[in-house]
């Protein structure tokens, strides 16, 4: 693969799917609800808010909390960033020492609602919470059949933890800052792009190594020399690999092409860590209505629905938002 290419189109464990379908035709076709895993204390400095949105993404919601609140934007947190074009429902927290609070009723609009809230100890951070669960509608299934046997394979066996096309931006925009910063060595100012572009580079070295596990037919099986007893690969970082024998061999010569990329992600502080290739939905079901599929999964934090939905059929639509961290 050319490095300047940044092809998306990864191979798929179980075939191309046979089937088409429309994706995101109403903001209710895609509805996902953020599983904490934990209830707020009830005391400390922070305060936590259980909002659903409808049309809204993530940053504005924290925007108009930071504004209600009259705190900073870093003063308020999330667990990670949900979908625009759909029904959520997550977390914030606000830093709030002090007694006087804010009429949070206030935010309540047609696209905003507060659910609950409550005190809590530690401000929110990018993963703390515990799933991601999902009802998606796919509209206007191609092939009834192809569908139906698919579902079953992939619920029983699992997909390829692939990180989502919308990880790497709108025309691969954050592999192409991630290749000015690691490999022309040019500077990022903006904190937000820099940090985009750094985990864009590496999701696409994940992916690739993933991609080459897929093409060999091991993506669910554990090789000599991985440091778990289930299947990884590596997210890029400095120190030596953690992997070793065969599967070092197969990293290091999957990754050749991209040395520059490893280098570059060795020298901005990033630790060597590893991510299960095999993404397992939990609490999976689905039903028919008419043509139309509906699929309900759980997620852990960090997987991508799109690394599901691909799997099932080719979507029409904007899929470009549909990540779940």
């Amino acid at each position: 693969m050319s490095i300047a290419d940044f092809s998306l189109d990864f191979p798929y464990a179980y075939g191309a799917p046979q089937a088409s379908a429309q994706f995101r035709v109403e903001p209710e076709d895609f509805r996902v609800d953020e599983v904490l895993g934990f209830e707020p204390s009830g005391q400390g400095e922070h305060w936590l808010l259980h909002i659903r949105k409808r049309g809204e993404n993530t940053a504005w919601v924290a925007e108009q909390l930071a504004r209600l609140a009259g705190v900073s934007e870093r003063d308020v947190g999330y667990c990670g960033r949900k979908d625009r074009q759909a029904v959520t429902s997550q977390w914030f927290s606000v830093y709030l020492p002090r007694q006087t609070l804010p009429d949070w009723q206030a935010l309540n609009s047609e696209s905003v609602q507060i659910l609950a809230s409550g005190r809590h100890e530690r401000k929110l951070r990018r993963g703390a919470h515990a799933a991601n669960r999902f009802v998606i509608r796919l509209r206007h299934i191609s092939s009834v059949s192809d569908t139906s046997q698919r579902l079953e394979r992939l619920f029983a066996q699992g997909v390829p933890n692939y990180f989502g096309e919308q990880r790497f931006g709108s025309q691969c925009s954050n592999l192409h800052r991630a290749r000015a910063l690691l490999v022309e060595r040019r500077s990022i100012h903006n904190r937000n792009q820099r940090s985009m572009a750094l985990s864009a580079a590496r999701s696409w070295l994940f992916n690739q190594v993933l991609s080459a596990r897929v093409e060999q037919g091991n993506w669910r099986t554990a090789l000599p020399g991985d440091p778990h007893e289930y299947p990884t690969g590596p997210m890029w970082g400095r120190g030596r690999s953690l992997a070793a024998q065969q599967t070092l061999d197969l990293e290091t010569q999957t990754l050749a092409p991209w040395a520059s990329w490893c280098s570059g992600l060795e020298h901005v502080g990033l630790q060597q860590e590893r991510r299960p290739l095999v993404l397992q939905p939990q609490e999976a079901s689905w039903r028919w209505l008419e043509q139309d599929l509906e699929v309900s999964f759980t997620l852990e934090p960090g997987a991508f629905a799109t690394s599901v939905l691909r799997e099932i059929a080719t979507l029409t639509g904007s899929v470009k938002q549909t990540n779940m961290l």
